[in-house]
């Protein structure tokens, strides 16, 4: 069965096809508590809410795992497949574009999940389309998939302290501070890809954006 068309975006319908959620990061565990790895904080949540393991994917690409969101027998339930990239934050796109040709999904159907500077830390935005901003994950997308338009969740860390340089910033581990709150973020990060997934992208905006 076909749901209504969300307000500003494409119709929430489980038959569709799947949504690709790509969190942005680094790979292997030096990288794993960066500031710059927030996007896989927010698939790896998604992935335990739907109960769904991690595998390599068949691309060889990138590992990802499967799964339906929303309430069982509640209507429409769109189906997640979430991904990280198995090379480095510089080549996010190939994964991304490898995984999304597999699947057959369509630019306007991909959430990439990333972190931002210029939002202050606990800050969340939710966004179509657009630039790149100096975001080297977000420049080897729209380079690799040739388009922009697709959705993103700006997760806000912050601008470094004092005269530190910005690459070391995002790379460095997550201040004490920062920590206490980092679950709750990771949190409505989540929170706002299953939003947009099922109520569309106006609705998740009002949501989030304020």
């Amino acid at each position: 069965m076909t749901a209504d068309p969300a307000p500003g975006g494409v119709a929430v319908d489980a038959d569709t096809g799947p949504w690709l959620v790509a969190g942005l990061g680094n790979p292997g565990p030096g990288y794993a508590g960066t500031r710059h790895n927030v996007g896989h904080l927010v698939v790896d949540l998604l992935a335990d809410r739907i109960g769904a393991p991690w595998r390599r994917h068949r691309t060889g690409r990138a590992d990802t795992a499967e799964g339906r969101v929303g309430t069982p027998g509640a209507g429409a339930a769109p189906r997640l497949v979430l991904m990280k990239g198995r090379g480095y934050m510089n080549e996010s796109g190939g994964p991304v574009a490898a995984v999304a040709d597999y699947l057959s999904v369509d630019v306007d159907r991909i959430i990439v999940i990333h972190d931002e500077l210029d939002l202050d830390f606990n800050i969340l935005r939710v966004k179509q389309a657009g630039g790149d901003n100096g975001h080297n994950g977000l420049r080897s997308l729209r380079r690799s998939l040739g388009s922009g338009n697709f959705a993103r969740v700006r997760v806000g860390i912050g601008r470094p302290p004092g005269r530190q340089n910005p690459a070391d910033y995002v790379l460095s581990a997550w201040s004490s501070a920062q920590r206490s709150d980092l679950d709750l973020l990771v949190g409505r990060a989540a929170d706002a890809v299953e939003d947009l997934t099922l109520r569309g992208l106006v609705l998740t905006q009002n949501e989030y954006n304020s």
